[in-house]
């Protein structure tokens, strides 16, 4: 059994927010000093797949990250929790795909690779959340997806998916192929990579996919909406020592404060 994640490499999203800033000519977070990291649904998928490429005999795990070479650093992280192979697809002009755009490269991608019968992503990306890239998937390699799995069960030739639902879970079968959106949950936990496995992950080779290998549709390789602008909203904070000795006068003057404000 063949079975894909698609992985993204993020902004840190734990950075202090003073430090976060938007570059006004790109609409885009300054990296500066930050760290890129893995996004996190996207590290739970790649958790379960690894959980279910070592239940099924045969089965083999491709990580798949469409971004430049400093996103490979994802893609070291899937093989050092032993994903079998590691493949990155990029173009220069890709810079700013939206989930539609990045959907139909991913697909097209796989397809290039022979097709799998899981392909597994992230439920969103933890910097855009649009929560697109599965779906569009489905669609464009036309087969079911089911989004907000926490976890998988294979059985021949179709899988149950625990999904979140109102209230609690539900669980649902469907057959094979099939895409998933990963949500965090106990039973999807990143593992911590083995010392040994990191550093052979530093010496494997990870296949670079250039865009004349893949069947792409000029028009859908482009974002069909384009962000304008994007920025911190500013907001002035003021702070007012009151004056006061004691509990009941500085009581008293937060309560005339507040009157005054009209907030009580």
């Amino acid at each position: 059994m063949q079975i894909v994640v698609c992985l993204k490499q993020v902004l840190d999203p734990e950075i202090t927010p003073r430090y976060f800033q938007i570059d006004s000519a790109t609409n885009r977070p300054e990296t500066g000093d930050a760290d890129m990291v893995l996004d996190s649904f996207a590290e739970n998928a790649l958790e379960l797949a690894i959980q279910l490429r070592d239940k099924i005999p045969g089965a083999t795990v491709t990580a798949i990250c469409l971004g430049d070479e400093d996103s490979e650093e994802v893609l070291r992280r899937a093989l050092a929790f032993t994903a079998n192979t590691a493949v990155r697809v990029w173009d220069s002009e890709w810079e700013d795909l939206d989930g539609q755009a990045v959907g139909h490269i991913l697909a097209q991608t796989i397809t290039e690779l022979g097709g799998a019968q899981l392909v597994l992503t992230g439920y969103q990306a933890s910097d855009i959340e649009e929560c697109l890239v599965g779906p569009v998937l489905a669609e464009e390699l036309g087969i079911a997806c089911i989004t907000l799995v926490s976890d998988l069960e294979v059985e021949n030739d179709s899988v149950k998916a625990t999904v979140e639902a109102d209230g609690g879970y539900s669980v649902v079968s469907v057959p094979t192929p099939a895409i998933f959106t990963i949500i965090s949950s106990e039973t999807n936990v990143p593992r911590l990579p083995k010392v040994k496995d990191i550093r052979l992950a530093r010496s494997k080779l990870i296949k670079l996919i250039e865009p004349e290998e893949l069947k792409l549709d000029a028009e859908r390789s482009q974002p069909g909406v384009k962000l304008e602008r994007a920025y911190i909203v500013n907001r002035d904070v003021t702070c007012k020592i009151l004056p006061g000795n004691d509990g009941v006068e500085l009581g008293n003057e937060l309560a005339d404060k507040l009157l005054e404000l009209k907030i009580l």
